[in-house]
């Protein structure tokens, strides 16, 4: 596939979450990716563009047997860049930390991510995305005010994992062109968390932001910035913080503003609450789809997957797609040098022996 990263190869040591992940963003972006997949975990792996181990290389090979040293050492030789999401140590045992690797490959960027990172207390013990984004803080936030609600995998492992193992890889690509030296990029979970939490961090730092769920600005807390329900049971999210959109908003629900506490007055939120939530409760979510199609109030339908693929915005765009197992996610961002206007599609993995996989590389 041709994008920004054509000609950069990639090999990936198997594993889940951001680690794949990661392999798929940068695939879509051009890069030649070859995936190792231990003997054990190959009858999961899905072939074809539907899903997040698309655009690759995919070969089936185990990395203690030592009869396959000689070939894993070659493609480390002829990478640009390594990712591997094991525990700490792990990479290491099996002769593929970054210093074997950096003996064969000076210039290889060496990508690891963790849940935890690679030191600390915790750095040995297991997690999942729940448990990186419980102690930073995040799932805290998340949630009713009655208890924190986990916001799928998408803040932590995917927002604070594959998206900075991404950043790193091309940054750490980017000093190369200027040193000629590899490097090791360290992705943490619970780092990356941290730094998406960073705008937060700063309203909480300005007394502008409480520990209490659904008090604040951008978490429910306030009337014109949360979902409500339509007389269908479906829902519509309000997003009018500036005054043009409030106004627009207010107008739109028929009612008037004299009539109504002020937008920011604290004491008169739940009466405020409570009349949106009673002129959404009046019309079905269709209704209200057509309110505010030309209305600019940053008023928008609560889709699910299905009415999301159908939404003209995303019809127009291609942002999703049917694949062969399902909708499928085009690759983001875009770039005007590969695709022009129109959205790229998915490239498709294929399979490889080890031996075909370094002679691939060897041209």
């Amino acid at each position: 596939m041709s994008g920004p990263l054509e000609g950069v190869r990639v090999l990936e040591l198997a594993g889940l979450g951001p680690a794949p992940h990661a392999g798929m963003q940068l695939a879509d972006m051009g890069a030649d990716v070859v995936r190792v997949v231990r003997p054990a975990e190959a009858a999961h792996e899905r072939a074809g563009n539907a899903h997040v181990q698309r655009g690759r290389t995919v070969v089936v090979a185990d990395l203690k047997d030592e009869g396959a040293r000689p070939s894993l050492a070659g493609l480390v030789r002829r990478a640009d860049v390594l990712i591997e999401g094991f525990r700490p140590g792990v990479a290491e045992r099996l002769g593929l930390g970054p210093r074997e690797c950096h003996a064969l490959n000076p210039g290889l960027v060496y990508a690891r991510v963790t849940g935890w990172g690679q030191d600390g207390p915790l750095s040995g013990r297991g997690g999942h995305d729940i448990n990186y984004i419980a102690l930073t803080g995040a799932l805290h936030a998340i949630g009713t005010a009655d208890e924190p609600v986990p916001p799928l995998s998408l803040v932590g492992n995917y927002g604070g994992g594959s998206m900075f193992v991404v950043t790193g890889v091309l940054a750490a690509l980017l000093r190369r062109t200027r040193t000629g030296r590899g490097d090791v990029v360290d992705v943490s979970t619970v780092d990356g968390t941290c730094a998406l939490l960073q705008p937060i961090l700063e309203l909480r730092g300005r007394q502008e932001w409480s520990d209490r769920r659904q008090d604040n600005l951008l978490d429910g807390g306030r009337p014109y910035y949360r979902t409500y329900a339509c007389a269908d049971g479906r829902h519509m999210a309000v997003g009018a913080i500036e005054p043009k959109f409030y106004a627009n908003l207010v107008a739109g629900l028929g009612l008037a503003a004299a009539d109504l506490p002020a937008q920011d007055d604290p004491e008169g939120r739940p009466a405020l609450a409570k009349s949106f939530a009673d002129a959404f409760a009046r019309y079905p979510r269709e209704h209200w789809e057509e309110v505010f199609r030309d209305l600019d109030a940053c008023v928008t339908p609560v889709l699910s997957f299905a009415e999301a693929a159908a939404h003209p915005h995303i019809e127009a765009r291609r942002t999703l797609v049917d694949g062969p197992e399902g909708l499928v996610a085009t690759g983001a961002p875009r770039f005007a040098s590969a695709s022009g206007t129109g959205a790229p599609t998915p490239p498709v993995s294929r399979t490889a022996t080890l031996a075909e996989a370094v002679e691939a590389w060897q041209s």
